[in-house]
């Protein structure tokens, strides 16, 4: 029996996860933002990064079982140029634990932990033998991407359809800010929309397979302006959100034929959204606890590399 670790540390959470026999072991930790205030600044990420990863990783390195590779997530994608300061804190850490252990290292994107960890939490990890689409729905990403096994990464993310404009977890948290809500809104969110049950009309903005979320902010600002109760507006948001995926995966489907979906991501945590797609494409789903930034996917990743998942 073998065990890895994986670090994580994007621009909303510090993560660090174990991966032994099958089962995950998480430590993770909201980066601090002020009130009203919708992120922070990669200087202040880094900085949080730094005084929390060790807390995170103390745990993890006190199980009995010795660690046998290290992964840890660098850059946002895997394409060229992609980067964020956030991911050389866990960077840094990582390279240093794996020299002192005298243990392999293998480097990976955040993008590339995400879908991994949804994979893991429904059950689907065969799917890293086919191609697949993945939906990455989070505050910095909104894209569908065509995933296809590959050696060096374990897999090959093309993207296929995107947001051009506004990406999901912005649109959750600027229409939270505007009902009051604390940031990260998801949460509070979808308990207000959860509250509407009347039939609500809304409608996507395509261009192509991609499409624009920035106009449900406007018609946001719009309902609030006119009065519209706060459970009316969180419902219109995130339905609108709703209503773009799925116009998106069904456009993709007709292109690349019946394909397996999966959606990962911090917003698609969301049961209103989970809810919509899932029984009109038969869609995986991470559980809420691998939807949100984490290092579960990365440990996984890193077991595959080490071939300790076939």
């Amino acid at each position: 029996m073998r065990s890895f670790l994986g670090i994580d540390t994007s621009n909303y959470t510090t993560s660090a996860a174990r991966y032994t026999d099958g089962a995950v072991t998480q430590q993770k930790q909201l980066l601090p933002v002020k009130a009203g205030q919708l992120g922070l600044r990669q200087s202040d990420a880094v900085f949080h990064h730094v005084q929390q990863l060790p807390t995170m990783l103390s745990p993890l390195l006190q199980m009995e079982m010795p660690i046998s590779a290290i992964g840890v997530s660098t850059r946002p994608r895997d394409m060229e140029g992609s980067y964020m300061p956030c991911f050389t804190v866990g960077a840094g850490f990582a390279k240093s634990l794996s020299e002192g252990l005298g243990v392999p290292l293998y480097h990976f994107s955040h993008q590339a932990g995400h879908i991994a960890a949804a994979l893991y939490s429904a059950g689907r990890l065969d799917l890293l033998h086919q191609r697949f689409l993945a939906y990455h729905v989070s505050g910095g990403t909104t894209e569908a991407v065509l995933v296809t096994p590959e050696t060096e990464h374990v897999f090959h993310c093309e993207i296929v359809s995107q947001s051009l404009d506004l990406k999901g977890g912005q649109a959750v948290d600027r229409v939270g800010l505007l009902l009051g809500l604390p940031f990260p809104a998801g949460k509070q969110l979808e308990a207000l929309a959860l509250q509407w049950t009347e039939r609500l009309p809304v409608h996507a903005t395509m261009k192509g397979n991609d499409f624009c979320l920035s106009g449900l902010e406007n018609q946001c600002q719009k309902l609030l302006r006119e009065g519209a109760p706060k459970e009316q507006i969180a419902r219109y948001c995130l339905e609108s959100i709703g209503v773009a995926l799925e116009r998106s995966c069904a456009q993709l489907l007709k292109t690349y034929g019946t394909l397996p979906v999966v959606f990962a991501g911090g917003v698609m945590s969301n049961s209103i959204l989970r809810e919509r797609l899932s029984g009109k494409f038969g869609a995986y789903f991470a559980a809420p606890e691998f939807s949100t930034d984490n290092a579960a996917g990365i440990a996984v990743l890193t077991a595959v590399k080490q071939g300790a998942i076939v």
